[in-house]
């Protein structure tokens, strides 16, 4: 009897049998359960954390942002937010406890240690006072350097923060929705619309500069200016001569910025005035602290070159110059 020949393609044909039929048991007996979506999203391993920037300026350190980017945050319940450290600026992240007012935290002041160190746990318990303490990114700002504060969200709720250095000019919002929730933005996404914020008070910053310039003269100093988001720390005009016995009056005339004009030796407390307004002929002289809409008038009795700081923002280049002529 004649035996059929075997087909050439047998072997082949079997073994891709014997893989059709291990595609079907093998994730059947060797594979883990599997973990549903929303499984995943409210367990411990999907948790994430989130990063806000707190504050902004521009290379030269003369414009200075007043904003946390992004302002408002969507997170779920268990996540974390980090707040960084973003300008020269100090700034404090600072959730109020309940039933306390802003207000009572204003004007800020650096000599109460729950203002500048920081306050609170680990993980936000939805109504006692949290701070992170003085924020800045670099060193020599006079406060110790904090460039980072994290804080863990884990109940659901919209909690109001501020910066207490600027009060209701900087606030932010933390939203926490239930573990599951789908996130509305990728931080990613975050990153780029804080970018364009950032962009844009640059802009705001450069347009509040060249207001300034507009309102000074050689008897008007503009101490600092600041249109709620975005500040010049920087004197405008940053040198004026005048004779003796002529008038300079120094104006903050922002928002949110605080300043001084201090003359001569640095005071531990630039928030306390020292020295004679009305009658300066050099020496030590400090206007304390000048908030938003405040004036200072120094008359000149004699000749010279006179020096000044803002204590709160030489650091950055506020400084400037009277020159007194006979």
């Amino acid at each position: 009897m004649t035996r059929r020949a075997e087909s050439p393609h047998a072997p082949r044909l079997l073994r891709v049998l014997i893989a059709f039929i291990a595609a079907l048991v093998l994730p059947v007996t060797v594979s883990a359960p599997a973990v549903s979506a929303a499984a995943v999203a409210g367990g411990e391993e999907s948790a994430r954390t989130w990063t806000v920037q707190v504050g902004s300026e521009s290379s030269s350190q003369a414009i200075q942002g007043m904003a946390f980017l992004p302002g408002n945050i969507y997170i779920n319940a268990g996540d974390k937010v980090t707040w960084e450290a973003n300008s020269a600026e100090i700034h404090t992240v600072t959730f109020l406890a309940k039933g306390q007012s802003l207000r009572s935290t204003q004007p800020f002041n650096p000599s109460l240690p729950q203002n500048i160190y920081q306050r609170g746990g680990k993980a936000y318990d939805g109504h006692s006072y949290y701070n992170s303490g003085v924020m800045t990114n670099v060193s020599d700002s006079g406060f110790k350097q904090v460039t980072k504060y994290t804080l863990a969200f884990p109940r659901k709720g919209n909690f109001t923060y501020y910066c207490l250095v600027h009060g209701m000019a900087m606030k932010g919002v933390v939203h926490v929705r239930a573990a599951g929730t789908d996130y509305p933005y990728s931080q990613a996404q975050y990153d780029r619309q804080a970018g364009r914020q950032e962009r844009a008070i640059l802009r705001d910053g450069r347009q509040a500069w060249e207001d300034a310039r507009d309102q000074a003269d050689e008897h008007t100093v503009i101490a600092g200016t600041d249109n709620g988001t975005s500040m010049v720390m920087r004197f405008v005009q940053q040198k004026v001569e005048i004779r003796v016995g002529e008038k300079v009056t120094f104006v903050n005339s922002g928002m949110g910025a605080p300043h001084t004009v201090t003359f001569g030796k640095e005071p531990a407390n630039v928030f306390v005035p020292r020295g004679n307004p009305a009658k300066f002929a050099g020496g030590d002289l400090n206007s304390g602290i000048m908030p938003p809409h405040s004036k200072f008038t120094v008359t000149f009795t004699k000749a010279g070159e006179f020096d000044y700081i803002c204590g709160l923002h030489d650091f950055m280049g506020m400084v400037g110059t009277v020159e007194v002529r006979r």
